[in-house]
């Protein structure tokens, strides 16, 4: 199943773009990524013995689970962040944004500043942006935004590897489908990954 029949099926349960759409420089239709079926959405038994409507990342595996009722949970495939700035933990979902902007953050102008230090103003939403169609930001009691990010992508070949600056990342029609399943609050958690070793 390719990504328009994914798309299908999602709009035939009340999915919907549309806010996402509002602005004229927004796409108003994605890529087909061509994903091949192992690397499309899914439902399987869950792993995790959790309770269901909470997102699990799970690195060894670059899946994120998205936990059902029953025993059963949502598979999408990620890339996770790299060695040294993937940070396993419990968060929460304390913001969520459709075409958000993106603003390199500190570390990041410190590591690359010949990458990152055109877009110290921010860069627009918008296709290519590095957060996609669609965000969920990571807050943590006491601490608030923690800069993670839960995002889509433009760039399919980044699934399956270790290549972000710690955030985890779909291809921009599963973030969407993602995104309309989760609301506020939702627990997340982000397993360690210290057994992976460097990015591949």
């Amino acid at each position: 199943m390719r990504r328009r029949h994914f798309l299908a099926s999602t709009l035939g349960a009340g999915f919907s773009v549309a806010a996402g759409q509002a602005f004229a420089h927004k796409p108003r239709t994605l890529p087909d990524y061509n994903l091949p079926e192992d690397m499309l959405p899914k439902v399987v038994r869950s792993p995790l013995d959790v309770d269901p409507f909470e997102i699990h990342v799970i690195p060894q595996e670059f899946a994120l689970y998205w936990t059902l009722p029953r025993g059963k949970a949502m598979r999408y495939v990620v890339g996770i962040g790299r060695p040294g700035l993937y940070e396993p933990g419990e968060y929460y979902i304390g913001a969520k944004k459709e075409w958000p902007s993106w603003t390199p953050t500190p570390g990041m102008l410190r590591r690359e500043p010949k990458v990152y230090s055109k877009w110290i103003g921010g860069m627009p939403g918008g296709l290519n942006n590095p957060l996609g169609a669609r965000a969920l930001y990571l807050f943590q009691p006491g601490r608030g935004d923690t800069f993670l990010r839960i995002h889509g992508t433009n760039d399919p070949s980044t699934l399956g590897r270790r290549v972000s600056n710690g955030c985890a990342r779909l291809v921009n029609d599963q973030m969407i489908d993602l995104y309309d399943r989760v609301p506020m609050d939702t627990r997340v958690v982000l397993y360690p990954a210290d057994d992976l070793g460097v990015t591949h």
